[in-house]
């Protein structure tokens, strides 16, 4: 999971200093770390805290870019988004037994991460999301792991997780699923309100507000600790269909 700007700073208020990278299994595992250059480190500490939970800048000997849905690729301009693709001889050629896959994976001759990013001028990689877990509302992409970092800097709000739902109308919609700290409560609407601020200063998109929430005691998570988004769907769609209480709609 990416590194969001709420956990990074409550790991400096207990005087742990937090330096992201990025890597996967098939990557074995390293590919980049987000060290700061001259330039950044000279920068304002809201522009150090910007670049150190990205994913960092490329390891010796790693080739990165970022590609469309074709494979064809992207300019690294920091803003333009696709699919991140890698290149280095230490990574792994293919799935055990599994063909078609490891085909899948080295398209084009660059293997594919799956996950959605940008690189900038600097060769600094930002992920974005997993290319599965991109909410896809009217024609637009809204990153589930954008919108889980700002609901994650509610004052009420301990942990979070944002999918995308089947809606009639948009296509998709976004869904926060919240834990709450002790003594706190969150409604649809108070959300709303924490998040229209960063709609105000272009960080999203007021399409990207959840129009629905739940509040559970735990969260979903796979055996290594991810969230288990694939889970949490099913968990939502079967609250849905029978209208539970506990769901909160704008």
């Amino acid at each position: 999971s990416a590194l969001n700007r709420s956990l990074y700073q409550a790991a400096l208020a207990r005087g742990i200093q937090l330096t992201a990278a990025y890597g996967m299994s098939e990557t074995c595992p390293l590919i980049s770390a987000a060290h700061l250059n001259d330039e950044l480190q000279a920068g304002s500490e809201d522009e150090r805290v910007t670049y150190r939970i990205k994913a960092g800048v490329p390891v010796p000997l790693v080739e990165a870019a970022i590609v469309d849905g074709d494979g064809n690729f992207l300019p690294a301009d920091g803003e333009t988004q696709g699919e991140l693709v890698l290149r280095a001889p230490w990574l792994t050629m293919g799935y055990f037994k599994e063909p078609e896959k490891s085909e899948e994976l080295w398209q084009g001759g660059w293997l594919h991460t799956g996950d959605v990013a940008t690189l900038d001028g600097m060769g600094y990689i930002d992920i974005r999301d997993r290319i599965k877990d991109v909410i896809k509302t009217g024609g637009e992409w809204i990153s589930s792991l954008d919108l889980e970092d700002l609901v994650s800097r509610h004052p009420a709000v301990r942990e979070v997780a944002v999918v995308g739902v089947a809606d009639p109308q948009w296509g998709e919609r976004p869904f926060a699923l919240l834990v709450v700290r002790d003594g706190q409560s969150i409604d649809a609407k108070s959300l709303k309100d924490h998040l229209k601020p960063f709609v105000e200063q272009g960080h999203i998109n007021k399409w990207a507000i959840p129009s629905q929430i739940a509040v559970v005691t735990e969260i979903p998570k796979t055996s290594v600790g991810k969230l288990d988004k694939k889970r949490i769907r099913q968990d939502i769609v079967q609250w849905q269909a029978s209208n539970s209480a506990f769901l909160s709609t704008l």
